[in-house]
């Protein structure tokens, strides 16, 4: 396998799940995914990311959802990729961050993105209340987030009265420091990128983008968007990104396995061919055995520009599917490529 002499050191591995569930039983899903994150810290992976869904069966509440594996795991750092702001209140969803940072001793690695409410005007008002028209959608939001969860001042606290008030703060709480520090923004232009660069956050992208130019090469236009984050992120070069895709390795696989992940790569093959919607673009997932995963990586662009690693997990397979990817990723992959197990991220 050829060795790429500009890649940088790998700094974390980790996985994302979108934690699907049956719609007649829901629990079963939830349960089979703090077992997965359960597994994976068994197997010394670095960080477990989870989907934020709404109106679908997946995820909803990655806060609440850490609360819970945050009592079966002890190391596995917890991201989101990504909470959508613009579902949340800024000050509501600090306080349930912060909790689910402070129970799980400081592990949440929180992923965000911003947009405007996308849905019919009718669905908007159930969804985000009558007053959505009126909501700031743009980055701002994201960076009141930040500043509540750093512990800026909401209020002044009058003097104690005698009656109530008592255990009353100035700010968030429960305030969990260090968390306003592990905020990535997950994105996919250009323009994304250069805003998280000057705003300082981490920046994060997945197996979905956008090209300026009609260009279809994935590993080119992500690496563009990396190198415009780091050139506009005060800490420059020692800018922190993450690389997210779909890669499927078949070793350790058994033979319905292998037909199985064959068949789900051949059937998203297609969309991968040309751009949606005047911009979107997607990378083909990657399925193969380890030598080919690990050639795959060292040659594409923007993992070679990335300081983590996350396999993105098929959301239509199942537990034992999903923990032979983990598997695979933790004994044969990870290590082929310079990563050893068992050491919490930075």
């Amino acid at each position: 396998m050829t060795s790429s002499p500009d890649a940088r050191p790998l700094r974390s591995l980790g996985f994302i799940h979108l934690v699907p569930f049956d719609r007649a039983d829901p629990g079963r899903g939830l349960r089979d995914g703090i077992e997965l994150f359960r597994y994976a810290e068994e197997l010394g992976l670095d960080s477990g990311w989870v989907r934020t869904r709404h109106l679908q069966y997946g995820l909803p509440s990655p806060a609440v959802f850490f609360a819970a594996v945050a009592q079966h795991t002890e190391r596995l750092g917890l991201g989101t990729a990504v909470i959508p702001v613009g579902h949340e209140n800024p000050f509501r969803l600090a306080e349930d961050l912060a909790t689910a940072d402070a129970l799980s001793g400081g592990r949440v690695l929180a992923g965000l993105s911003v947009h405007p409410p996308g849905y019919s005007d009718t669905v908007n008002d159930v969804v985000h209340d009558a007053g959505w028209r009126d909501e700031d959608y743009t980055y701002r939001r994201i960076e009141r987030l930040r500043e509540l969860l750093d512990g800026g001042q909401v209020r002044e606290i009058p003097v104690y009265s005698g009656i109530g008030g008592d255990l009353d703060s100035e700010r968030v709480e429960p305030h969990s420091p260090g968390l306003s520090d592990r905020l990535w923004y997950g994105g996919g232009s250009l323009r994304s990128a250069e805003w998280a660069g000057r705003a300082g956050f981490n920046w994060l992208v997945s197996n979905i983008s956008s090209t300026a130019d009609g260009d279809l090469d994935f590993s080119r236009v992500q690496r563009a968007q990396i190198d415009a984050f780091r050139a506009a992120h005060p800490e420059g070069d020692a800018a922190r990104a993450s690389v997210a895709r779909v890669i499927v390795p078949t070793d350790g696989a058994s033979p319905e396995q292998q037909r199985k992940y064959l068949a789900y790569a051949e059937a998203r093959t297609p969309r991968t061919e040309r751009v949606h919607g005047g911009k979107t673009i997607i990378a083909r997932d990657v399925l193969g055995s380890t030598d080919e995963i690990v050639e795959f990586i060292r040659q594409d662009l923007a993992f070679r520009a990335a300081d983590d690693y996350l396999f993105e997990l098929p959301f239509e397979f199942e537990l034992d599917d999903w923990k032979q990817i983990l598997r695979e990723l933790a004994t044969s992959i990870g290590p082929a490529l310079g990563w050893r197990p068992g050491y919490p991220p930075q």
